[in-house]
């Protein structure tokens, strides 16, 4: 993770915000038990194996607290790690050590879940071309990390929220009525305020796309819970036109089948909000 000034400065109000809310006024037992000038050596241990992710944002965290702490990282972002491996030692204040060690450990359990998922599903269709999306079922305050994380494993970003990409969904087509309103109103819309976003429709039957094709004007259509039949026939009838990408609780098990139909995209959401935290410990070795 390559962390530029917008993405410094939002890990940096996240690490307070956690701070604040983990610790308070203080960390009245460590303040009690630790010297607070000693300095402790702790190594980062990997639990189970998994596919490391924030290691990055670990040594970011460890610096926040700890200008002059000493990191050494054995084992980087992306690599596979196996239980019982250590993934980074470091040397630092102790007391600033216990402050920051379950804000970094949540943190990276969490990413490294995120990434060990996302390198399962992107190995599962490696030999289509096919690529899997996530999506914005993410932790609120997280999804800077979290879509790190879907990186790190071999996964693609899809938005990034609301501002960055038009995508008209069952809602937007509801409450205007029709996907034919929806879209002109999109088209005005962007006109209006002069913007150059990129735009998806989402399409619940055969007549809501073929309403969405004669109108145009678009860029990729969601096949929302279609089954891998009607996908089939779906991209058949798009026929290269538009980018077509599938959605509706898909899961591992469906990405081969969903891949043959020949989508362009898949996205899953629960690359993010479905995955188990890896198990890693932050110990102190020599104090």
């Amino acid at each position: 993770m390559i962390l530029d000034q917008d993405v410094g400065t939002e890990l940096q109000t996240f690490v307070v915000r956690g701070l604040k809310e983990d610790v308070g006024d203080g960390d009245h037992t460590s303040r009690a038990c630790v010297p607070e000038d000693q300095r402790s050596k702790a190594h980062l241990l990997v639990k189970e194996n998994c596919v490391l992710s924030g290691m990055e944002v670990a040594k970011e965290m460890i610096r926040f607290v700890d200008e002059k702490a000493d990191i050494q990282t054995v084992m980087k972002d992306g690599e596979l790690a196996k239980s019982g491996e250590v993934a980074m030692y470091v040397t630092m204040n102790t007391r600033a050590l216990l402050k920051i060690e379950r804000l970094l450990l949540n943190t990276v359990q969490r990413m490294c879940g995120i990434s060990t998922m996302s390198r399962k599903y992107a190995n599962a269709v490696e030999d289509f071309d096919v690529k899997i999306l996530d999506t914005r079922k993410t932790t609120p305050q997280m999804r800077f990390l979290e879509k790190e994380a879907v990186r790190i494993g071999g996964c693609t970003n899809y938005r990034s929220g609301l501002y960055d990409r038009i995508m008209i969904k069952d809602n937007h087509i509801d409450a205007a009525g029709s996907m034919r309103n929806a879209l002109h109103a999109v088209h005005d819309y962007l006109k209006k305020k002069n913007l150059n976003l990129l735009i998806t429709v989402e399409v619940r039957s055969f007549s809501e796309l073929n309403e969405a094709i004669v109108v145009g004007g678009f860029q990729r259509i969601m096949l929302d819970n279609f089954s891998v039949t009607e996908m089939r026939e779906a991209v058949s009838q798009i026929d290269g036109r538009y980018e077509v990408e599938a959605s509706g609780g898909i899961t591992y098990s469906d990405l081969v089948p969903v891949a043959r139909t020949g989508v362009d995209f898949i996205s899953v959401g629960a690359l993010t909000h479905g995955v188990k935290a890896v198990d890693l410990s932050l110990k102190i070795l020599e104090a």
